[in-house]
């Protein structure tokens, strides 16, 4: 079978996967404008305002990415009971993915981050949110829809995004990923630093250069696999996962299985707009593991569709399309 066939051959297999998803979701919202002179109140830019738009961000674009590739995905989160909030859940609608997973709570605003741009330079960017973490009540409610999911969807994959907006608690976590466990469904984390060694027994644990180096004691080099080796050693010793995925930024990728780890290298390009690069390889990688893909192959794809939609402008999911037009 050619390259060009076996890609295709994947890109349409990933059309029979449902995941679920878990983490926080936002909105992604930008506002454009033209500069023509600097405010007379303060040395900043005035932007005349031309249109806004909003976006799915956080876990929401997780979902969107899935989406784009033709799988099918199961949303669970909060949001606010507020106007952003049936914002959120018309965009949910208009893009055909399911909200009923989706807890509204009166404790937190839906979160926001804002952009400003002109001549597509983010000039500023807004962010309004909750961080605290959900109660006892939520974690509860949310939890049950988890698992109403679970009961009644063949769910293959479970992706947990982790944005530290207070979602993922521990206790919600150990409740998901032993059900995980109990139902032999494999997971995939993109973690950040508070609930960092909390992901035990995950499958894939898919952290970037950044938050490794904050974590774990000793010096890390972009460039140097026996230094990631090293750190996935640790990360495996805490957590017990299965297989490690670093991102390194316009270093490529480092994927490590316990006994051969290798880097494959990031391709040059027109880098536009990194902002939801993370999303999209973390929704390929999530396919690649509940199709049992092999690893070099998954991870290739993944560093081809991350590097895809950091030429755009803006969170976006990546074009299913496009990807078939290259060549790993």
């Amino acid at each position: 079978m050619n390259e060009c066939s076996m890609l295709n051959d994947i890109l349409d297999s990933f059309s029979g996967i449902h995941a679920l998803i878990v983490g926080d979701v936002m909105l992604d919202r930008y506002v454009y404008g033209n500069v023509e002179r600097i405010s007379p109140e303060a040395p900043v830019p005035v932007v005349h305002v031309q249109r806004s738009e909003n976006r799915l961000g956080g876990a929401a674009n997780v979902a969107l990415n899935l989406k784009s590739l033709g799988a099918t995905p199961h949303l669970c989160s909060v949001i606010g009971e507020d106007v952003d909030g049936d914002i959120f859940t018309d965009i949910l609608q208009q893009k055909n993915i399911s909200s009923a997973g989706l807890l509204p709570s009166p404790t937190r605003i839906t979160t926001v981050k804002s952009r400003v741009l002109s001549r597509n330079h983010q000039l500023i960017r807004l962010d309004q949110e909750d961080k605290h973490k959900l109660n006892s009540t939520e974690v509860e409610k949310l939890s049950k829809k988890v698992i109403n999911i679970l009961n009644n969807k063949e769910i293959h994959v479970i992706i947990f995004q982790d944005y530290n907006k207070g979602v993922l608690t521990p206790s919600l976590i150990e409740t998901i990923l032993a059900e995980a466990i109990k139902r032999n469904i494999p997971t995939v984390v993109d973690p950040k630093h508070h609930n960092f060694f909390e992901y035990r027994k995950a499958t894939l644990f898919k952290p970037n250069l950044r938050e490794v180096r904050a974590m774990i004691d000793f010096d890390i080099v972009a460039s140097d696999k026996q230094s990631l080796q090293k750190a996935a050693n640790v990360v495996r010793q805490k957590l017990d996962n299965q297989y490690t995925l670093i991102t390194l930024s316009d270093k490529g990728m480092y994927f490590d299985d316990g006994e051969a780890g290798f880097i494959v290298p990031a391709e040059v390009r027109n880098i536009a707009d990194v902002s939801g690069a993370g999303d999209t390889v973390l929704s390929v990688a999530a396919l690649g593991i509940a199709m049992n893909l092999d690893h070099k192959i998954m991870v290739n794809l993944a560093n081809l569709a991350g590097g895809l939609v950091c030429e755009k402008v803006g969170v976006v999911p990546i074009d299913k399309e496009e990807l078939r037009t290259f060549r790993m």
